[in-house]
């Protein structure tokens, strides 16, 4: 079983893509998208380890509620609201995020080296 991250943007994309140490195919919606896209993409996945990160803003908590409410299998990884988006969440943070989430995490994004 593969892993799949969905994001709101390739800022987003980017970000992940630094931290990351092993193949996780990385989703963007480019913002908010209808249900049907996004039943669409999840079918794409079906079978799939799928989890959010989405900025915590009101579009990104928008797109999470819908996520939430269509989708309950869908793992959920959170920034902080200090940090508002994924793109500009310390690298060190979001190691720890997706360490803990059982990703594979390059050794210096987790020592905070990777910035």
């Amino acid at each position: 079983m593969s892993k799949v991250i969905i994001v709101e943007g390739k800022s987003d994309k980017d970000r992940l893509l630094e931290i990351l140490d092993e193949e996780v195919e990385i989703v963007c919606t480019n913002g908010t998208i209808s249900y049907e896209r996004m039943e669409e993409l999840i079918a794409d996945y079906q079978g799939e380890e799928i989890y959010v990160l989405v900025d915590a803003d009101e579009p990104g908590n928008k797109l999470r509620r819908m996520l939430k409410n269509e989708f309950p299998e869908v793992i959920h990884l959170y920034t902080q609201k200090m940090y508002r988006e994924v793109a500009t969440t310390p690298i060190e943070y979001l190691a720890q995020v997706l360490d803990r989430a059982h990703f594979e995490v390059k050794p210096e994004a987790l020592e905070g080296k990777g910035e």
